[in-house]
């Protein structure tokens, strides 16, 4: 549910973005015949100042994440995403500056607290998992962003029907003020954005009554009686400590992120993480934040002069919906059934190339698809979503938090993430610039430079070796042995079949669970 409201608070404000404009920049096209639009600069502070809060929420909740356990600053997290959700509906004054100046603020703190569910999630769900079925838990808890994102566009498709149903209008060409709907229009965006307090509010108990990780409570704290008590509440069967074998564990895997051992061990894994998670976030909300942009050119939606206000929003919404449910959600699903089963590198290596192969096709021939095969267009786009889902946009979640060592697993999967959330500002301030008036030559030009950077992330993923099968702590060298690091003699693809044996009971605890 933390990912779930994540994406709904992130991804809502595509299918408003618009109604602002018309609402508080109504002379921004004055004489064009064209409703109001927000400016270049302040459309990308609104889309992507969530995403700069997000990126710094992902290095400070990750780094604290390590320091003072995973689950003390797991409820702080939910706190400020739902306090923030509602002050996004609020604002202080009635000017498009103190407006949009209210929005942003509470966006980015929003975004900050978002940033600190992607590492603690992650690491949560991977601390406590079997290796048998690891990659489908820590995926599973990924896809519900694309729950989250249906449901965007549904709340906002089912809100403006009932507003449109209850204040109906002319369309802007007929009557440019009558068609902005006031107030109905300013309290639908307000009322989207604040409904995305509610799951958090709602998930806040069963996060506080969940315990720490076993594998925190013994390899950071040194506590293995306690992590035997803990895990005993949660699986329901009797685990013996072992303090012995904690302790050998903790004095084996003492360095710090910072150091020439980390380097050696787990280098390349860092920089595979972070690039290939970077690149698929140019594209991945370069996909989402400018889908709004691309619906007119595969006629989801209509001119905009042609609607008044709350039916703009309602079909841009109803567009998102679909896409998403077509496209976006079955990739999500498809991959917690198989990455247990084709393994991570796999799908990362197939999304990839996929996604590449498809921008480029439509970046391409463009023109041609927009004017004249509308359903072609469609099919291609809904694909890349598919395919950026079965594919990298789950895979980068999951493997930051099995390839590296307790101690640092948090903070290394939010370094990780922040680099995602880098691409995703790219995407937010950089592409969305050649997206926003949808003239045919910038679309072409966004098409195939992602077309690019999808083709990067397929070579850099090389770098990351498939950790399925494989307990956390023979993947990490947390064992004893040499891990999967440069010195490892391990293969990319191992045998479904390969066993290997806990040495503590405490901590790997894969075997009572099978059992």
């Amino acid at each position: 549910m933390g990912f779930f409201t994540d994406a709904y608070d992130l991804f809502c404000i595509s299918t408003v973005s618009k109604l602002l404009g018309r609402l508080y920049y109504a002379d921004s096209n004055a004489g064009s015949g064209k409703p109001g639009t927000l400016p270049v600069p302040v459309n990308n502070m609104v889309t992507g100042v969530a995403l700069v809060g997000t990126l710094m929420g992902q290095l400070v909740f990750g780094y604290f994440g390590d320091k003072l356990g995973r689950k003390r600053v797991y409820g702080i997290t939910l706190v400020l995403m739902a306090v923030c959700a509602i002050g996004s509906g609020l604002s202080f004054g009635t000017t498009h500056r103190s407006v949009i100046g209210t929005l942003c603020f509470f966006r980015f703190l929003l975004g900050f607290g978002i940033g600190g569910d992607y590492p603690l999630s992650a690491t949560i769900m991977s601390e406590y998992a079997n290796k048998k079925t690891r990659g489908a838990f820590i995926a599973a808890v990924f896809a519900m962003q694309g729950v989250g994102i249906i449901f965007a566009g549904l709340v906002s498709m089912v809100v403006s029907g009932i507003l449109l149903r209850y204040n109906p209008a002319p369309s802007y060409k007929e009557n440019p003020g009558m068609s902005a709907q006031l107030p109905a229009a300013d309290y639908m965006w307000r009322i989207v954005l604040m409904i995305g307090a509610f799951p958090a509010l709602a998930t806040f108990y069963w996060r506080m009554k969940m315990p720490e990780t076993a594998r925190y409570t013994a390899l950071i704290d040194g506590n293995a009686k306690q992590a035997s008590n803990d895990m005993q509440k949660v699986l329901e069967i009797t685990i013996e400590d072992e303090a012995d074998k904690v302790a050998k564990f903790r004095a084996a895997n003492g360095y710090p992120l910072l150091s020439r051992e980390f380097a050696r061990r787990h280098g390349l894994h860092l920089l595979g993480t972070t690039t290939t998670w970077f690149l698929l976030d140019i594209a991945f909300y370069s996909q989402n934040l400018t889908q709004k942009d691309i619906f007119p050119a595969i006629n989801l939606t209509g001119p905009a002069e042609s609607m008044n206000a709350l039916r703009e929003v309602f079909v841009i919404s109803r567009a998102m919906f679909l896409v998403a449910l077509l496209g976006t959600f079955p990739g999500y699903w498809v991959t917690v059934a198989l990455i247990d089963k084709m393994g991570r590198y796999l799908i990362q290596l197939l999304g990839f190339f996929m996604m590449s192969l498809f921008m480029l096709v439509m970046g391409v021939k463009y023109e041609y698809l927009k004017d004249h095969n509308h359903v072609l267009f469609a099919v291609l786009y809904a694909l890349t979503f598919f395919f950026a889902n079965f594919g990298p946009n789950s895979t980068t979640f999951v493997l930051p938090a099995e390839l590296f060592p307790t101690r640092v697993r948090s903070t290394c999967h939010a370094i990780s993430a922040a680099s995602g959330k880098a691409g995703a500002l790219i995407a937010a301030f950089g592409v969305q610039k050649l997206t926003l008036k949808g003239d045919v030559k910038h679309m072409k030009e966004a098409l195939i430079i992602l077309s690019v950077t999808n083709m990067l992330g397929f070579f850099f993923t090389f770098l990351v070796p498939e950790t399925m099968g494989r307990s956390l702590e023979e993947i990490s060298g947390e064992d004893g042995n040499a891990g999967m690091g440069p010195s490892a003699d391990v293969t990319r693809f191992p045998p479904p079949s390969t066993e290997w044996k806990p040495p503590s009971s405490i901590l790997l605890f894969q075997t009572k669970i099978q059992n």
